[in-house]
C-alpha cells in the first residue's frame, strides 16, 4: 500500500535533484534547536537497512539530551508494525511501505492509521563482486537469476564472454522474509515471484555485501548505503530495449532508476493531537541539516525542505522554515 504522503513528497522533491554531482543537504533545512524538558526512553524496532541512520540520529539526539535513553533494534521491517501496534516501540523504521494487513491491524486497535514519515530515499541495488565483468542487468534477467521460475544461471547466460566466468554458476545472496528489502525486491524486481531456494539468506544488508565481496561469482541485492569498494552496483533496466540506469540520486528522484524507494519511520500519531516532546523533538531533528547529513553519510539521498515540511505536518508539527 502506497503512502499518499510519499507520492506528494516525491513530486515535490524530484525537480530539486537534477544535478548528477555530489548529493548535498538542502540549505533551507534548519539547524536543530534543542527544547526544554525533554527526557525519557525511545525504542526503535524495524529495518536493518536503517540501523546506521537510526544510530546516527540517536547519537545526535543524545548530544542535546544526555539523559535520554535510546534503544535500536534492527531485525527487519516486518518487526516494526507489531512493535508499534503493541506499544513496544515509538518508532518503526521500514524500508518498504506498510502492507494493508499491517495497517488494518494497527487501525483496528487504535481507530486510526499509522503515519509513515519518509526520512530518506534509497536506490536498492543489484551487487556483484568488483572484479565481475558484468555492468548492467534487466528485470527479465533479474527474474531469471533470482526467481523460482528461472533455471540455475551461469554468468554466460547473462552475456559474460570471459572464459573464466562464462561457465561459472551465479552464486546468490539475499535477505530473509522479515526484511523490507526482501519484500521490496520480490514485489518490484521479481513481480512477486518467489525466490529460488538457492538464494543464501543473510542476517543483514552488510552481510549481503560482505558475502559478495568475498565470493567472486556472487550476486545479491541490498540498499545502496551498504556499498563498499569491494563490490559494484549494476546498472538496471526494466526491459532489454531500455537504457540501463545507474543507482544514483538524480535517477532515483526523477523516477528513471526502477528500484528507488523511500526509507520510512512509522509512528503512532492520533490525528488532531500533539506529540509528546520526546518524539516530537526526535522527529524534528531528523528533518534538520545534521539529520539529513546523516542520511548522506550513510549513502542514501536526503529529503528536501518542502518534503520535510509535509512530513512534519503529517504528525501535527508546524515547521518554521
Amino acid at each position: 500500500m502506497k503512502s499518499t504522503l510519499a507520492f506528494a513528497v516525491l513530486a515535490m522533491s524530484a525537480s530539486a535533484f537534477a544535478a548528477p554531482s555530489k548529493v548535498t543537504v538542502d540549505s533551507a533545512l534548519p539547524k536543530y534547536t534543542p527544547a526544554e524538558g525533554v527526557s525519557g526512553t525511545i525504542k526503535s524496532v524495524g529495518s536493518d537497512s536503517m540501523n546506521n541512520m537510526m544510530t546516527h540520529w540517536a547519537e545526535d539526539f543524545k548530544k542535546f539530551y544526555p539523559s535520554t535513553k535510546i534503544e535500536i533494534e534492527g531485525k527487519g521491517s516486518s518487526t516494526a508494525p507489531p512493535a508499534l501496534t503493541e506499544g513496544i516501540a515509538q518508532f518503526g523504521p521500514m524500508s518498504r511501505d506498510m502492507k494493508k494487513s499491517e495497517i488494518d491491524t494497527f487501525e483496528k486497535k487504535f481507530g486510526y492509521k499509522p503515519v509513515g514519515l519518509p526520512t530518506a530515499v534509497d536506490a536498492l541495488a543489484v551487487f556483484v563482486n568488483k572484479d565481475c565483468p558484468l555492468d548492467e542487468i534487466s528485470f527479465e534477467q533479474i527474474q531469471a537469476v533470482f526467481s523460482v521460475d528461472g533455471k540455475e544461471m551461469t554468468w554466460g547466460d547473462l552475456g559474460v564472454k570471459d572464459a573464466a566466468w562464462a561457465s561459472q554458476p551465479v552464486q546468490l545472496y539475499g535477505r530473509n522474509s522479515s526484511s523490507g528489502t526482501y519484500g521490496f525486491f520480490k514485489e518490484h524486481a521479481l513481480s512477486k515471484k518467489d525466490f529460488k531456494t538457492t538464494v543464501k539468506e543473510q542476517p543483514g544488508s552488510s552481510a549481503v555485501i560482505q558475502a559478495i565481496a568475498t565470493d567472486k561469482f556472487g550476486m545479491g541485492y541490498s540498499g545502496l548505503g551498504y556499498k563498499t569498494a569491494d563490490v559494484k552496483a549494476l546498472k538496471v533496466k526494466k526491459t532489454a530495449k531500455d537504457k540501463a540506469v545507474a543507482a544514483e540520486a538524480e535517477f532515483a528522484y526523477d523516477g528513471s532508476y526502477p528500484l528507488a524507494r523511500y526509507l520510512y519511520c512509522y509512528v503512532n500519531y492520533k490525528p488532531g493531537t500533539a506529540l509528546e516532546p520526546l518524539r516530537a523533538e526526535f522527529i524534528k531533528m531528523i528533518y534538520t541539516q545534521s539529520g539529513q547529513e546523516g542520511v548522506v553519510k550513510d549513502g542514501y539521498f536526503p529529503i528536501k525542505a518542502d518534503a520535510a515540511r509535509a512530513a512534519l505536518k503529517s504528525v501535527g508539527i508546524d515547521a518554521k522554515f
